[in-house]
């Protein structure tokens, strides 16, 4: 049987500075699977508008980073038992994510004109037609995370866990309630403590749950799941911190950022902390699989 899904969130985490990163050839194996599944199933069949199957496309199909279907099966192959289900996650994953950056871009939001070197959505298809791309991303992402080739092989228990561990992670108690909370405090005094709200829960919720499925859905015994939750959770934060520090240095800091409440020095000292803790948790992982996971550990601190 699955590990039950865990709802709480450890946050207690570091990091040492490394060279400049590299995907790796694991990574970039790995993210040539995505990147070709993705391909498969953006190819919507009748009864699907054309304008509407264009607008899924548009960015889903854009190159990105990956990082969240790579953290899916990264997870999956450091418990030792990667499925085609994994990777149908995976892109599940993807999809998700590239439905939050559309409806973020539209003007209601951070009205944003342009999304991996391309024009948003709305400003390709209108914002009507952007919306609804983004829920029918955010449906078909729960389609393909529960109808995968192979679901045979998988415990039904695990594919429920892993289908309400990703929900969990995305509504009004996950990134949604993160994304309100961050709306809400625009242009007023913010705390650390609203600021690590906001991390936590609109990108750090996600992120440890991409780790936890792939975990859950390669039949993880209690032990390494709680390893793959932690490390999660720290990289969720770490990430984030990144992200603030490269906006705020590319003078995007127009939004809530860590180094309104910080300095800069702090802000990746915490940053460093959190990538110590989860290079500890990798040695409770398989032996033989753990520098994969140092991989994407290295990718996410040292990205430009």
């Amino acid at each position: 049987m699955c590990a039950d899904v865990d709802n709480s969130m450890g946050f207690e985490f570091s990091m040492t500075t490394s060279g400049e990163v590299v995907l790796s050839q694991y990574m970039r194996q790995v993210r040539q699977e995505v990147d070709e599944l993705l391909a498969d199933v953006a190819t919507y069949g009748e009864g699907c508008p054309q304008v509407l199957g264009d607008a899924i496309r548009h960015i889903l199909l854009a190159p990105g980073k990956r990082l969240r279907p790579m953290l899916v099966l990264m997870a999956s192959d450091a418990c030792g038992c990667r499925s085609n289900v994994s990777l149908a996650s995976a892109c599940a994953v993807e999809m998700i994510h590239t439905y939050s950056l559309i409806h973020d871009d539209l003007p209601a939001l951070d009205n944003d004109d342009l999304r991996r070197g391309k024009p948003t959505n709305h400003k390709v298809f209108g914002e009507a037609i952007a919306i609804l791309a983004g829920d029918a991303l955010l449906t078909q992402a729960f389609i393909i995370m529960t109808r995968a080739v192979g679901m045979e092989n998988i415990l039904p228990d695990c594919i429920l866990k892993a289908t309400h561990e990703m929900a969990c992670a995305l509504g009004s108690t996950g990134m949604i309630g993160g994304q309100v909370v961050d709306l809400e405090s625009e242009g007023k005094p913010i705390t650390k403590e609203t600021l690590e709200y906001i991390h936590i829960y609109k990108t750090g919720f996600l992120i440890r749950a991409c780790i936890r499925c792939g975990g859950i859905l390669s039949q993880a015994n209690a032990s390494q799941l709680s390893s793959l939750s932690r490390f999660g959770a720290h990289i969720g934060l770490a990430f984030q911190i990144i992200d603030d520090v490269h906006d705020y240095e590319n003078k995007d800091n127009e939004y809530i950022n860590i180094l309104n409440v910080m300095t800069k020095d702090d802000a990746l000292a915490k940053c460093y902390r959190y990538e110590a803790e989860a290079n500890s948790l990798r040695e409770e992982l398989i032996p033989n699989k753990k520098n994969r996971m140092n991989d994407i550990l290295s990718f996410i601190i040292n990205r430009k």
